[in-house]
């Protein structure tokens, strides 16, 4: 269906522009107080650009942590690169938006899980009354996660 409105796509969007302004400060400004950052993506993802030997490792998804130590971060509009200490080995990482399957900051229980991405015409979930919609939340390193599984379309 290519005249409704696909709810499922703008939110991943909007939450990748959140993550691309938290990225974005972080970059310009380095982390504040107790902020870290937990990512998982997923390594197979194209445009994810890594060592071959952590690729190897983690052939399918990556969690990395951004906290006391990074480098060289830099933000693009589709994507973003960093380099991180994996055994005392800088390695540069480069990781599309798309990519990204969970975004944690455990100082502030702030947490956000990517769906991945649906096609452009997929017809719109029909939801009759959303206030009985219930929306599923998980913990995931401490921190609240709400999944967008419970409105879509089954």
């Amino acid at each position: 269906m290519t005249n409704g409105i696909n709810y499922g796509q703008l939110m991943q969007r909007a939450m990748q522009g959140l993550l691309r302004e938290v990225l974005e400060y972080t970059a310009e400004n380095g982390l504040p107080g107790a902020h870290h950052f937990f990512f998982t993506f997923d390594t197979t993802h194209p445009g994810v650009d890594m060592a071959d030997w952590l690729k190897d490792r983690y052939p399918t998804e990556m969690t990395i942590v951004m906290q006391d130590w990074f480098d060289a971060l830099a933000v693009m509009p589709d994507r973003f690169s960093v380099t991180l200490n994996f055994g005392n080995q800088p390695e540069p990482l480069v990781i599309p938006f798309d990519a990204i399957k969970t975004f944690v900051d455990p100082s502030v229980e702030f947490g956000l899980r990517f769906d991945g991405h649906e096609e452009e015409d997929e017809a719109p979930a029909d939801i009759e009354d959303p206030d009985e919609v219930p929306v599923e939340t998980t913990r995931e390193h401490d921190a609240e996660v709400v999944s967008l599984d419970s409105f879509r379309k089954h």
